[in-house]
């Protein structure tokens, strides 16, 4: 078994450091809300979250020197938790880039069209419509950028779409 004198050192630089802890914390923990009703929200929350983090570590480390398992504790899981907020203002000082919406012009055409097919006058307008669409994807198709030709998908979505018309007025398949 080990010397007992030899623990002696290790006490008591254990001792000195928590004395400077202690010390280095105090300012800290006296006014944290005079302190952080100084600072912006973003701060005021990072100021928080670190506090209630070093806290934690601390009795998370305080529990492992006394031998007990601090797995099983719940101090683990507010650790998980407090790590999550670290998440979220890391997340809210770098927002992720805004999505580009973009409309599939053809598809809403073909589905209008397929929709009001029993009015000739708006499914010409349509048809046109999408035959200008159908230019414009080819041009930009040969510019490189690759996009799928409508002409390959119109035949099944036309089919698709009738057979949806029928099911919603209630028509079976022959007409």
């Amino acid at each position: 078994m080990a010397d007992i004198s030899d623990l002696n050192p290790h006490l008591e630089q254990l001792e000195a450091d928590l004395d400077q802890l202690e010390e280095a914390l105090k300012p800290l923990l006296e006014d944290l809300g005079g302190l952080s009703s100084q600072l912006p929200l973003l701060d005021k929350s990072k100021l928080c979250v670190l506090t209630t983090y070093a806290i934690e570590s601390l009795l998370f480390s305080t529990l492992r020197i006394n031998g007990v398992s601090a797995r099983e504790h719940p101090v683990t899981t507010e650790l998980l938790r407090v790590r999550q907020y670290f998440e979220k203002i890391k997340t809210a000082e770098n927002p992720p880039a805004p999505r580009e919406n973009s409309l599939n012009k053809e598809a809403a055409i073909r589905f209008l069209k397929s929709d009001l097919a029993d009015n000739a006058e708006v499914s010409k307008k349509l048809g046109e419509q999408l035959t200008k669409e159908r230019e414009k994807t080819s041009s930009t198709a040969t510019k490189g950028n690759k996009k799928r030709s409508a002409d390959s998908s119109d035949k099944g979505t036309q089919g698709s779409a009738k057979a949806t018309k029928r099911s919603k007025t209630g028509r079976s398949g022959a007409k």
